[in-house]
This record gives structure tokens, C-alpha cells and sequence, in this order.
């Protein structure tokens, strides 16, 4: 039996074999393909495309305008900015020109825990965003994320640490306390690690 506890303006358009979690809401002139994947508290804004194949984690906003492919997943607590935009094939051609199969060109992207991606951001595919990283709005981001990185320009470059909320961290030798919210931190190797200290 498919599942009705989510909402779905009148104007959404969701496909039978679309999985959706509770209390998800789906708004006007969005799209969900049969077999994509939402999970609960979700929030599919206006013209949002989600493709067969593609994955949401729980409590995940996508903003206005944002397509996502088959091959894109995200984890719980993803932020999706308008228009940002994934890709899913790093060498595209249209079949009536070369017949491939999914396996050859499919791929995969991933969006860790409460990863957050700005508007008119490009995600090239292949590429990994970290747990809590920022990716500034317009970005072009070519390789990987690391957790907590906020990362801006064409191609993305490192820019600064962040907080789980956001805030810059100042870091004093390997270690750093968020002056908003009070979160500690720890820097570790080479290339540069930074976790939340438990």
C-alpha cells in the first residue's frame, strides 16, 4: 500500500512508485518520479524535480527550481539551495548518438548530514559534500567536500571552516569553539580534518 501520510499541493505532480516519508510536503509544479526515494519531513519546493533512482534523506529542504538525478543522494538535515544544480554523467551523450548502459556512465554524488549547497551552485557528479560543509552560492564544485568545509568560486577552493550552525570557527592551534552556539572542534591531519569534539 502506498503511503499517503505526506502532503502534496494539487498542483504536484507525483508519480505511483515514488516513495515518500511522513509529513513530507511537496509543493506546487514540483515533479517526483516513480522509484525516487524521500524520506520524512522533507520539503519539495516549487518546480523541484527528483528523478527515478535519486535519494532524500529525512528532514532535507529543496529549495525552488532544483533538480535532482538519479545517482544524487543526500543524508538527513541536507539543505538544497534554489537552482542549485546536479549533474549525474561526466561525459553526456544523448542516445540516439552513443547506447550505453547506466552502469557505464552513471556518476554518484553524495550529500552527508546536514551538508548545505547554495543557490545556482553546480555539483559535479562523482564528488562527495561533507558532514555540515557549506558550499557558497555559485559555486562549481569539481572534487570532493571535507565535513565542516565551506567551500565558494568556479572551480570551489577551501575558504574556512564552519560551525554545525554555520559560524565561522577560529581555530587556536587544533582546536576551536564556536562563538555562537558554543560547539567545540578538533583539527587533525594532512590534509586537515576537523570533527565535533564528543
Amino acid at each position: 500500500m502506498a503511503n499517503t501520510d505526506y502532503s502534496a499541493h494539487p498542483k504536484a505532480l507525483v508519480d505511483e512508485g515514488a516513495v515518500i516519508g511522513a509529513h513530507t510536503r511537496v509543493w506546487a509544479f514540483a515533479h517526483i518520479m516513480p522509484g525516487a526515494r524521500i524520506g520524512q519531513h522533507c520539503n519539495i519546493c516549487d518546480y523541484a524535480f527528483v528523478e527515478s533512482g535519486a535519494k532524500l534523506g529525512n528532514n532535507v529542504t529543496v529549495k525552488n527550481g532544483v533538480q535532482i538525478w538519479n545517482g544524487v543522494e543526500t543524508e538527513d538535515g541536507v539543505f538544497l539551495g534554489p537552482n542549485c544544480v546536479f549533474t549525474n554523467d561526466l561525459v553526456p551523450r544523448t542516445t540516439a548518438v552513443v547506447k550505453r548502459e547506466e552502469k557505464d556512465w552513471l556518476a554518484k554524488t553524495l550529500l552527508k548530514k546536514g551538508a548545505s549547497v547554495g543557490a545556482n551552485a553546480t555539483i559535479i557528479c562523482g564528488n562527495t559534500v561533507g558532514q555540515y560543509a557549506l558550499v557558497g552560492a555559485g559555486a562549481v564544485v569539481t572534487k570532493d567536500v571535507p565535513d565542516h568545509a565551506l567551500v565558494m568560486g568556479n572551480p570551489a577552493r577551501f575558504h574556512t571552516w564552519v560551525c554545525r550552525c554555520g559560524a565561522k570557527l577560529k581555530f587556536k592551534g587544533k582546536n576551536a569553539k564556536c562563538g555562537e552556539c558554543g560547539d567545540k572542534y578538533t583539527k587533525t591531519g594532512s590534509p586537515a580534518k576537523v570533527a565535533a569534539v564528543r
